[in-house]
């Protein structure tokens, strides 16, 4: 067969199965994200059906993927945001780093995977995520919550954390010394304090630039831009994703409206290629030798994620049951577990199946944990003195209040 023809068979297979599993998913209200990996790991190497025609441009399609995911996340945060967020939320942020790192970097330790291998897991047991959280907060009608504030608010710290925590990863996976990690932070910090800044002074020039009435000249100019950027960052050792992040930040306004409406169907085609890609590039016999330590590990970042959530909504003033709420809406980890796993595994291939599998557990139980953990925690804990009935809790505040403050939390 033609390579050619071959490559639009496979591509017209995936990017058909892969719509008609999202379809699915979405009807028994479950996140997509496993279901993509299991395809990946069925038509991969060492899977049931492999493709290779279409590997190289799933592999492209993938780098795509991650590089709009990033980009899409910036739009949805303001340079001012990011800065209240970080005014408010440093100590919680702390908190999440400190409870849900550790443990993968001690996995990663006492499998004698090395140091850098121990950063890559810890990235991959410290990041919730984003998508899938902000998806089961609107299923089971939280937005208007009063923990929920909080719980945008330790993700954006993540998401901001990322633009720092990625450049150095890139570093040590390239094998650069310590003075060479320590230029491309400096880089990474640098950049991330620019932009921020022309955002906050200049941030409307910016989008004036970028603005136009016709939606094919906005989508091509900010993809472009975005291409560009990303790929200036790739070559400065700073990593594509964190570039793609900034000019997210960068554009505000109706400019990031119009921009998030257009490439959202973009971003989730490729990120559901990444996802594919992913398991095309892990052997699915690697995953049950693994899958007991992500297992242990899964059970024991839930319960940080859960105290992490309490300890955020507890500084908020929130009460007994919305810490709870808070902390098990933390506890899915996918998109973002996955790119950190996607970059180390070239260096380290050992993380490939245990990230597969974790993330295949957490992104099945965190919505089973934002569910239920609080009424379950409450049941065998009984009702205390002085405690409000769960009937007549009101723990909503006004829908506007919500839109004004949805990503920042005060004390």
């Amino acid at each position: 067969m033609h390579d050619t023809t071959a490559l639009l068979i496979e591509l017209g297979a995936i990017i058909l199965g892969l719509g008609l599993i999202g379809r699915g998913a979405g009807r028994i209200g479950m996140s997509p994200i496993p279901l993509y990996l299991l395809v990946g790991l069925a038509f991969g190497h060492g899977g049931l059906f492999p493709f290779s025609a279409s590997e190289d441009f799933v592999a492209v399609g993938a780098e795509i993927g991650v590089i709009l995911l990033l980009l899409l996340l910036g739009l949805e945060y303001s340079a001012s945001e990011l800065v209240g967020s970080l005014k408010t939320q440093y100590p919680s942020g702390a908190v999440d780093f400190v409870l849900n790192a550790l443990p993968g970097a001690a996995a990663a330790l006492l499998l004698g995977w090395g140091p850098v291998a121990a950063v890559a897991l810890a990235g991959v047991t410290w990041i919730s995520s984003s998508g899938v959280i902000a998806k089961v907060l609107t299923d089971l009608g939280r937005l208007g919550n009063r923990e929920t504030p909080v719980i945008l608010g330790i993700l954006v710290m993540e998401d901001l954390a990322m633009a720092v925590y990625l450049p150095l990863l890139t570093a040590l996976l390239a094998g650069v010394g310590l003075a060479g990690g320590s230029i491309t932070l400096l880089i990474a910090l640098g950049a991330v304090g620019i932009v921020l800044y022309l955002a906050l002074r200049h941030g409307r020039l910016i989008s004036r630039a970028v603005s136009s009435d016709n939606p094919e000249m906005l989508l091509l100019v900010v993809l472009g831009l975005t291409l560009l950027v990303a790929g200036v960052a790739q070559e400065l050792q700073v990593s594509a994703a964190v570039g793609a992040f900034l000019v997210g930040i960068a554009l505000s306004g109706e400019v990031a409206e119009g921009a998030r409406k257009l490439l959202t169907p973009l971003r989730d085609l490729f990120a559901a290629v990444f996802f594919v890609f992913f398991g095309l590039s892990t052997d699915p016999t690697a995953i049950p030798p693994v899958l007991l330590p992500a297992l242990v590990l899964a059970i024991v970042t839930t319960v940080t994620k859960i105290l992490t959530g309490w300890y955020a909504a507890r500084r908020a003033g929130i009460g007994f049951p919305g810490r709870l709420r808070a902390g098990g809406a933390l506890v899915a980890r996918g998109e973002f577990s996955i790119v950190i796993a996607g970059l180390a595994v070239g260096a380290e291939p050992r993380i490939g199946p245990i990230a597969t599998a974790y993330v295949l557990i957490l992104v099945i139980l965190g919505p089973l944990a934002a569910r239920f953990t609080e009424p379950l925690v409450t049941r065998l804990r009984g009702p205390r003195k002085g405690e409000v009935p769960p009937e007549c809790r009101d723990e909503t505040v006004p829908p506007q209040v919500v839109l004004d403050k949805a990503r920042t939390t005060t004390d």
